[in-house]
C-alpha cells in the first residue's frame, strides 16, 4: 500500500517535520539494547507522541542486525504499536520495517527536494550502500521528482549493488552504473549514504555545490562534518549515540557548526550557504514513524485490510 502512496508519504512526513519543530509533539531520546556479544547489532525503542490534536501516541521496536544481509535477508524487522490518546489503550500493531522505511526515505527525499530546489537534472546521484533502505531512498527520490541525469551505485558487496543498478535501470527508466571506487561516487553531484557503518570512514571534505544526505549518520568523520553546512532533522537526538554529528561536537564542544534543521529550511527560517557542501544528518524521529503508521491504519480500515482481533485484552471493565 506504501508503494502506491508516496506522494501522500512525502507530503505527511513534510507536514510532520513542520509540526514538530512547533514543540507540540513528544519525541523522547530512543532507547539502545545492545549485545555484547554482537556490537554490530542492536533493538531500539522509539516512543513518540504525534499531539493532542492527532490524539495518537506509541512505540516502533526495530531491529537492527547487519548479519542478517549475509544470508539474503534484510538488516532490520520491526512492529510499531499505536495507543489511543484519550484512553492509552493499544489500537494497533503494524509490520513496522516498511513504515520506517517509509519514513527515512521520504525524509530524504524530502531534504534532496529542499536543498536543492534548482532540481537534479543534469547532476549525478551516487548511492554508498545498496540495501532496503537505499532502495526505497531512490524510489521516493523519483517521487519527489529528484530525478538526476545518471546514477552511481557503490558497495562493499557488488551484487547487491548490481541490484540496485537494475532496479533503476527497470523502474525509473535512467542511466545507472556500479562503480567499485569509493572516490568516484564521493565526488558525484549529491552523495547518499545508507550504509551500516558503525564508525567513520570518510575523511576527505565534500566541495561547494555538493549535497550528502547522510543517513546512516556514522560514514562522516568529524572534520568532513565540520567544512560543511549542517542540516540535522532534530538537533538534540541527533547529536548522541556517536553520530558523525555528534563526534564533531565531542571534537570541538560546540554545536557552532549545526546550521539548523530541515523543518527550518522548510519554513524559510534557515538559509544554507551554498558556498558550502551541505550534509542532511537525520536521527530519524518516532514522530514521524508514528504519523505514516496512522496513515497506514487508515488506509487499512477504509479498505477492509485491518485484522480485528476480538477478545485480544482480557478485561475490558474494573469491575
Amino acid at each position: 500500500m506504501l508503494q502506491n502512496s508516496r506522494r501522500e508519504v512525502l507530503d505527511l512526513v513534510g507536514r510532520t517535520y513542520r509540526i514538530h519543530e512547533t514543540g507540540r509533539t513528544v519525541n523522547p531520546d530512543s532507547y539502545f539494547l545492545r549485545f555484547p556479544e554482537k556490537p554490530d547489532s542492536r533493538i531500539i525503542a522509539l516512543p513518540a507522541f504525534l499531539g493532542p490534536e492527532a490524539g495518537v501516541a506509541g512505540i516502533k521496536w526495530i531491529a537492527s542486525f547487519p548479519e542478517n544481509t549475509r544470508s539474503g535477508a534484510p538488516r532490520a524487522s520491526a512492529v510499531l504499536v499505536l495507543n489511543d490518546y484519550g484512553t492509552g489503550h493499544p489500537v494497533a500493531c503494524l509490520e513496522a520495517a516498511a513504515i520506517s522505511s517509509a519514513r527515512t526515505a521520504a525524509s530524504a527525499a524530502l531534504a534532496a527536494a529542499t536543498l536543492r530546489p534548482e532540481g537534479h537534472r543534469g547532476k549525478t546521484i551516487a548511492v554508498v550502500g545498496a540495501g532496503v533502505i537505499a532502495r526505497n531512498i531512490c524510489d521516493y527520490l523519483n517521487a519527489a521528482d529528484c530525478v538526476p541525469d545518471t546514477y552511481l551505485v557503490h558497495d562493499l558487496h557488488e551484487p547487491s549493488g548490481q541490484a540496485l543498478v537494475e532496479h533503476l535501470r527497470t523502474t525509473q527508466a535512467v542511466p545507472a552504473s556500479f562503480t567499485p571506487d569509493l572516490a568516484t561516487a564521493l565526488a558525484a553531484d549529491t552523495v547518499v549514504f545508507a550504509t551500516t557503518a558503525l564508525k567513520p570512514y570518510v575523511t576527505t571534505p565534500f566541495e561547494p555545490g555538493q549535497l550528502v544526505l547522510h543517513i546512516s549518520l556514522r560514514d562522516l568523520a568529524p572534520e568532513v562534518v565540520l567544512r560543511a553546512q549542517n542540516i540535522l532533522d532534530d538537533v538534540d537526538h541527533c547529536l548522541k549515540a556517536d553520530t558523525s554529528p555528534h563526534l564533531a561536537e565531542q571534537a570541538t564542544g560546540s554545536r557552532d557548526f549545526v546550521t539548523g534543521t530541515l523543518a527550518g529550511v522548510l519554513g524559510g527560517e534557515v538559509v544554507p550557504d551554498r558556498g558550502r557542501p551541505v550534509i542532511f544528518s537525520p536521527f530519524g524521529l518516532g514522530v514521524l514513524d508514528l504519523a505514516v503508521g496512522a496513515f497506514v491504519l487508515e488506509q487499512a480500515r477504509r479498505d477492509g485490510t485491518a485484522v480485528e482481533i476480538p477478545d485480544f485484552f482480557g478485561e475490558t471493565r474494573r469491575w
